[in-house]
This record gives structure tokens, sequence and C-alpha cells, in this order.
């Protein structure tokens, strides 16, 4: 815990499916690092979670829709709140750059 560590460090130049680091977790708050490159919610998946959520974009960029139609086209230094119950899914990250995401569930 009293380790400097580098949110952009320690990315695996291949992997298959995207990754999720929980930095700091509690009872009502998460902290994780996503990975993804050219990622995308399965067909016809909307997640549909229980707390609100905080999403940055530190590198590449990623398009969210929520289930009305609306459509955030996300890019480095992005953010969106996403409230709890709204469903919303990733319709696309950059294959051409990892995505880096900053996430908060609260």
């Amino acid at each position: 815990m009293n380790e400097l560590k580098n949110i952009l460090n320690d990315i695996p130049e291949k992997f298959e499916n995207e990754i999720f680091d929980k930095i700091i977790t509690s009872e009502n708050f998460t902290l994780e690092r996503i990975i993804s490159n050219g990622h995308n919610s399965p067909e016809n998946f909307w997640y549909d979670q229980e707390k609100n959520e905080f999403v940055l974009i530190l590198k590449g960029n990623a398009i969210i829709k929520y289930d009305d139609g609306k459509i955030f086209k996300m890019t480095k230094g992005d953010y969106l709140i996403i409230p709890a119950h709204q469903k919303h899914r990733v319709e696309e990250t950059s294959s051409e750059e990892k995505t880096i995401w900053l996430a908060i569930h609260f």
C-alpha cells in the first residue's frame, strides 16, 4: 500500500480480454483501472449496475451507449458519470492504441 505506482505502466503488449485492475476497494467505493484494446460489450448485453460509476479516459478512446440511444464518444481526458441502474454498454474502444480508463464505483 505504501508503494509508488504509475497508472500508465505495467500494460501488457497483447491480451485477449479487457483487464480490470482493482486499486482500492471498500464497501461503498471501488477504484479500478480498465485496459481495453478494440474491446466492446457483447451483442445485446447491457450493464445495469447497483452503484454510480465515474469513468475517465486517460488514453485512447471509447464509445458508450445508453439504452435510450444516447451515445457518448469519449477521448483522452473525457469523463462521464453513469447513474446507478442506467443501462449502458461499451460500443467500441480503440484498436489502434490501448484505451486506459479510470473507473470509480460509488
